[in-house]
């Protein structure tokens, strides 16, 4: 993989970039639709790769492991072989599953994790090596270090332990990862993750060793799980501050709009959320225009196009009150459109943020495109 500078915001940390892998370039910054399981909810591969213009996507190792599991995975080449898309994945390595299974007889300690499956309850182990070997089987371009992603609110001495224990795993995921090979004939990268907790001086701490390593990108973990926002922007600047301007930045599990543009602003480069996707089931959309709760019933005898202004099929084609009709009927269809113009929207937005940074417009054009993208319909 490699990274490419093109163009730096001169009143933000904003830039626009180009990765480069053997399943294609991602221009940057990007927003990545999450495929937990293989699939982005409700879309198919085409309409994320003609309408949606994703240009990588996400897998999760957790989910894969467990199912379909790894045998069919490697039966079909890899998770590219599996679903169909040929553009880059970036598979996260389930620390953050992980997180999400405490209090379920999760067992954390220094060689790993011992936790229960949330589909049958049978007993698994992962640990660093493990989760790398995995990952080579699934083999999405860019792969993530195995850490813990602490709880908010976090006590210090726990933040720092785990911060500690996850550099302690990272040495040991480089050291499988760069002692094994690729399965199916293309390269992989291992991204490092900075843990720390909402402590200035841990993130710090660990944005530094996470530099050390020389990984060809790196990941920023253990934000935006329920702390304030100004926190996590306040974290994040202090993060890219230091880890390489050589490099992409990954801002993982964030988010909003919002939090995306501020993001891009303090000089991250790469996004995931499930917020677009698990929002449209719900009726939220986003548009160029405002939020709307397609719900209401004001947008009932709306028979305007969902976004006139994005130019995707499903934005243009179907009109607001014909989605909330499916919305409100718990129609299938209801849900893939949703799904497919929220994603359209996300796609659309960090596009328009790379123009602008190219331009540089970037900080004049957030601060007005973020009040009207924000505002409630």
């Amino acid at each position: 993989m490699n990274f490419f500078l093109e163009a730096q915001d001169t009143s933000t940390k904003a830039r626009a970039g180009r990765i480069e892998t053997d399943h294609g370039t991602i221009q940057t910054p990007i927003f990545m639709p999450v495929g937990t399981a293989g699939t982005v909810k409700a879309v198919h591969q085409r309409e994320l790769r003609d309408d949606i213009k994703a240009q990588i996507i996400l897998g999760n190792t957790y989910h894969l492991y467990l199912r379909p599991g790894l045998d069919i995975i490697q039966k079909a080449g890899g998770l590219h072989g599996f679903n169909g898309w040929q553009r880059p994945i970036l598979t996260d390595s389930g620390g953050y599953q992980v997180y999400s299974l405490a209090g379920t007889g999760r067992k954390i300690n220094e060689e790993g994790v011992a936790f229960k499956s949330h589909i049958d309850g049978s007993l698994h182990t992962f640990t660093p090596e493990r989760v790398m070997d995995i990952q080579r089987v699934i083999g999405a371009d860019i792969v993530m270090a195995f850490d813990e992603c602490t709880p908010y609110p976090c006590e210090y001495g726990y933040a720092q332990q785990s911060m500690e224990m996850t550099h302690r795993w990272l040495r040991r995921c480089c050291d499988r990862f760069d002692h094994t090979e690729g399965l199916y004939g293309y390269s992989q990268t291992l991204f490092p993750i900075v843990q720390g907790s909402v402590y200035k001086d841990l993130r710090q701490q660990s944005a530094e060793t996470i530099a050390s390593f020389g990984r060809e990108g790196n990941a920023i973990g253990g934000l935006s799980v329920g702390e304030p926002a100004d926190i996590m922007y306040e974290l994040t600047e202090v993060v890219c501050d230091i880890l390489p301007k050589d490099k992409p930045r990954y801002l993982m599990g964030v988010g909003t709009p919002a939090n995306i543009l501020e993001g891009i602003a303090l000089g991250v480069d790469m996004f995931d959320c499930v917020m677009p996707t698990r929002n449209a089931r719900n009726g939220m959309i986003f548009t160029t225009d405002g939020i709307i709760n397609i719900r209401n019933e004001k947008w009932k005898d709306d028979l305007s196009p969902i976004d006139k202004n994005l130019g995707g099929y499903a934005s243009t084609f179907y009109s607001k009150a014909y989605l909330r009709h499916l919305i409100k009927s718990d129609e299938m269809l209801g849900a893939q459109i949703a799904s497919v113009h929220n994603l359209t929207f996300y796609l659309w937005l960090v596009n328009q943020a790379r123009e602008k940074i190219v331009e540089g417009h970037f900080r004049n054009w957030k601060s007005e495109i973020e009040k009207k993208i924000m505002q409630r319909l």
